[in-house]
C-alpha cells in the first residue's frame, strides 16, 4: 500500500444503499471501505485483471429450486432426506 505521502484522493459515484451495505460488510470483516478498495486495486494490478470473473449469468431454475429447498430445510418447513448408504443417495440423484 502507498505510504501517506504518495496517497491521492479518488472520487466516484456509487448508489447510497450499495455504499451502506459495503461499509457494513467491510466493517464486519475488520476494515473500512477505503482499505477494501485498495485491496481490490492492488490485486487487480498484481493479477493484471479483475480479481474475479465478471458474469452475466443468473441462477437457472434448477439452482433456484435447490436454493429454495435448502432454505426450507434450514427453516424447518421440510425435513432433509436421509439415506442409509451413499449408493442410495446417488440413486435418488439420478
Amino acid at each position: 500500500m502507498a505510504n501517506i505521502s504518495n496517497a491521492i484522493n479518488m472520487s466516484f459515484r456509487v448508489d447510497k444503499k450499495l455504499k451502506s451495505q459495503a461499509d457494513e460488510l467491510f466493517k464486519n470483516l475488520g476494515m473500512n471501505t477505503s482499505v477494501a478498495l485498495n485491496m481490490f486495486l492492488t490485486q487487480s494490478v498484481r493479477e493484471q485483471s479483475i480479481p474475479f470473473i465478471p458474469s452475466m449469468e443468473v441462477p437457472n431454475a434448477r439452482l433456484i429450486s435447490a436454493i429454495e429447498e435448502v432454505e426450507a430445510i434450514e427453516s424447518g418447513k421440510i425435513k432433509a432426506k436421509k439415506y442409509e448408504t451413499f449408493e442410495d443417495a446417488l440413486e435418488d440423484i439420478d
